[in-house]
């Protein structure tokens, strides 16, 4: 494989963890100390990805980089881009405001240092390696001057919290297996055994188990970038007012698939997810983990 054909891998790790209590993206689930994203790492590297950005928040650059430099020495490129309050036009910067403007605008944060074709993914889910092995070869395949995208899917039962409500991207798949609509759900929970979501007035609805949702594992090529800033400061005009506003990659999608220059292809993936949106999912998916290193999926040692 040439290294010019390696794609990147994208890591949006500068979430505050306010649901999980602190930082999970450099928390530890192993007794060797490894953090989930140890584990997608290691699964991109043995997939072929020749390079990792993490998006992060300076406040805790120190910290991390004393965490991942050290592991990926040798192993894999690594470069930093930040998502700061900052990162925007100063009139629509407001210090009342808390946090960043969500995964669209982390993606943004990158196009100046991105030049390959590349894979995005949450800090804090565990894909499986056979989701970067489709995703990478697709990567790899793909011209880099093409809109042509794709995504790795899940079915809605096998990424649920049992210990409180989670965000997914609800999605529409045509006949011959792309995507032609994905609809941001922020709260997607099980009550009384019956999973239910919330629609745009509040209201909580049933939905299927079996929906196709995205989990944030997006295969973009850099023509991804062209949409983005329009969008942004577009969507940044209409919510100034709104401190809690977020602009979700999945807007950017849309407007990519509406414009009918660009593709997403679904790949399928079987795989059981786990994340860490609560601390409570923290002992879940120690035993996960565990179970993958005890079945000799994983070695002991990650990094040696």
């Amino acid at each position: 494989m040439s290294k010019n054909n390696k794609p990147t891998l994208v890591i949006l790790a500068a979430g505050m963890g306010s649901r999980y209590g602190g930082l999970k993206q450099m928390d530890s689930f192993t007794k060797e100390g490894d953090t989930i994203i140890d584990f997608s790492l290691y699964d991109a590297i043995e997939a072929g990805f020749g390079k990792v950005v993490f998006i992060i928040r300076k406040t805790f650059e120190k910290d991390f980089k004393a965490i991942y430099n050290t592991k990926l020495a040798g192993k894999i490129a690594v470069e930093y881009v930040f998502q700061e309050l900052e990162n925007v036009p100063e009139k629509y910067r407001n210090p009342e405001r808390v946090k960043p403007w969500g995964t669209g605008h982390a993606l943004l944060m990158t196009k100046d240092i991105i030049k390959e074709n590349f894979a995005i993914i949450n800090a804090d889910d565990f894909y499986s390696r056979q989701a970067f092995v489709a995703i990478a070869e697709q990567l790899r395949n793909t011209d880099k001057n093409s809109y042509a995208f794709s995504m790795l899917a899940y079915s809605l039962k096998n990424t649920i919290s049992e210990n409180g409500y989670v965000s997914r991207g609800e999605c529409t798949v045509d006949e011959n297996g792309f995507l032609t609509d994905v609809t941001e759900r922020v709260r997607i929970e099980k009550i009384d055994g019956v999973l239910k979501s919330e629609n745009d007035n509040g209201e909580m609805f049933p939905i299927d188990e079996n929906t196709t949702v995205s989990m944030n594992f997006w295969g973009f090529t850099p023509k991804c970038f062209e949409f983005g800033d329009t969008l942004f400061l577009d969507f940044l005009e209409k919510t100034k007012e709104n401190l809690k506003a977020e602009f979700y990659l999945p807007t950017i999608v849309n407007t990519m698939l509406a414009s009918k220059k660009a593709s997403v292809k679904v790949l399928e993936s079987d795989s059981k997810w786990f994340g860490v949106t609560y601390s409570d999912d923290k002992e879940k998916a120690q035993l996960e983990i565990n179970k993958l290193k005890e079945n000799g999926v994983y070695p002991t040692k990650l990094w040696n």
